[in-house]
């Protein structure tokens, strides 16, 4: 039978090797928080995994609703990360319905939603990332109707942030996320040249994802109110993070082709500069962590 403390080093071991971005921020909490966070994203992982793989979508169905049977019953499960879950979850005011949210935002993968205007992604995406900001601000602390909504907002930017990195990528795997109404608006088709890359001939393209850009990165700095209500170790963490993703959609507003023939990533050294920035200024408490995320882009 799996010990916690074996649950907790498998579902860390998934986060280590899954979550470049994410693990990067978490390194800096505290071990309890940082092994409860590793909890929160296997599970996440997982339900990602069922959305995103090449399963027929009668059989992805099926296994997303096994996994939210398995939420009902997870005291008593065998499986690891659940075994982990459970454990954090009796430490950690989390929200386990809220991984219901992240199923129903599965669903919508599976079954290839499109969506018309921003409003419509808003709502997938606070089934996504929101959700996703939520559960993680159970571990931060602390909880409100305040914290609750910045961590909402943090997790759409970084959705938006997403979308617009991984465009080529989704496309090219059936899925547009960016809204249908903006594509007509801009004169966009989404199409492939002879080469691969995204066809933008006439610059279309581009204007649209740097209105993107912009516009996310308006919705970071709704989100990113979060940082002040936490404690500093909690702090660097949603920086760093934070950083890391606005240093990526920063490069996208500056050029957007960028993303047209590749995924855009940050190398490990990057990372960990940002990490050990967003740290140092924690601690000694300038600017209670958020001059980390304004001045390194």
């Amino acid at each position: 039978m799996t010990t916690v403390e074996q649950a907790y080093r498998i579902a860390e071991g998934i986060t280590r090797a899954e979550a470049r971005n994410f693990y990067y921020g978490i390194r800096l909490l505290p071990r309890e928080k940082r092994t409860a966070m590793c909890a929160v994203y296997a599970l996440g992982r997982r339900i990602d995994d069922v959305a995103d793989g090449e399963l027929a979508p009668a059989t992805k169905v099926a296994e997303l609703t096994s996994i939210r049977k398995s939420l009902e019953s997870m005291d008593n499960s065998s499986d690891p990360v659940l075994v982990a879950l459970a454990d954090a979850a009796r430490r950690f005011p989390i929200p386990i319905a809220t991984f219901g949210e992240l199923i129903d935002g599965a669903h919508m993968d599976v079954d290839g939603a499109e969506y018309r205007d921003f409003d419509e992604l808003v709502a997938y995406c606070r089934t996504g990332a929101g959700a996703t900001g939520r559960l993680c601000l159970s571990i931060f602390g602390p909880v409100s109707p305040t914290t609750s909504q910045y961590a909402d907002q943090l997790g759409i930017a970084l959705q938006q942030t997403n979308i617009l990195r991984d465009v080529r990528e989704d496309f090219l795997n059936g899925r547009i996320y960016l809204p249908s109404g903006e594509l007509e608006r801009f004169g966009v088709r989404l199409r492939l040249d002879d080469a691969g890359a995204l066809d933008d001939p006439d610059g279309r393209l581009a204007a649209l994802l740097r209105f993107s850009a912009d516009r996310a990165a308006d919705w970071y700095s709704l989100g990113l109110r979060l940082i002040p209500h936490l404690d500093r170790r909690s702090a660097a963490c949603c920086a760093t993070m934070s950083t890391i993703y606005r240093h990526q959609l920063a490069l996208i507003r500056a050029s957007p082709a960028i993303v047209y023939d590749r995924r855009i990533s940050l190398s490990g050294l990057k990372k960990a500069r940002l990490a050990a920035a967003a740290l140092a200024f924690s601690v000694t408490g300038v600017g209670r962590a958020c001059l980390p995320v304004q001045r390194l882009l």
